[in-house]
């Protein structure tokens, strides 16, 4: 198939390559997301909002970056991510508890 010439940016396009590689690029993401996940640990709503959120906010960079709007994607990552965080925060947060019979 070949591709197509766009003439505003004067290059050529092959949409089958692009998507291709678009996809290469989620799954790693999503391997790095889901790595980072499991590795940050934290032990209040507080830390995890915190650290959801930035960790929220370099995912959304880059996955905003894709789309050409880095900014954009940031906010949403940082947001998502700091609701993420601090649900996971509190539920480590009472299990911790609950494991040391602090209720």
């Amino acid at each position: 198939m070949k591709g197509r010439y766009d003439a505003m940016t004067r290059t050529h396009t092959n949409h089958r390559d692009a998507r291709a590689h678009l996809g290469l690029k989620s799954a790693a993401l999503a391997v790095l997301v889901a790595t980072g996940l499991t590795a940050t640990g934290c032990n209040s709503a507080g830390e995890g909002a915190a650290s959801g959120a930035a960790f929220g906010a370099l995912v959304g960079m880059g996955l905003g970056s894709l789309s050409g709007d880095m900014g954009k994607g940031a906010a949403a990552g940082a947001l998502i991510g700091a609701a993420g965080g601090a649900i996971i925060g509190d539920q480590n947060e009472r299990n911790d508890r609950y494991n040391r019979n602090d209720w």
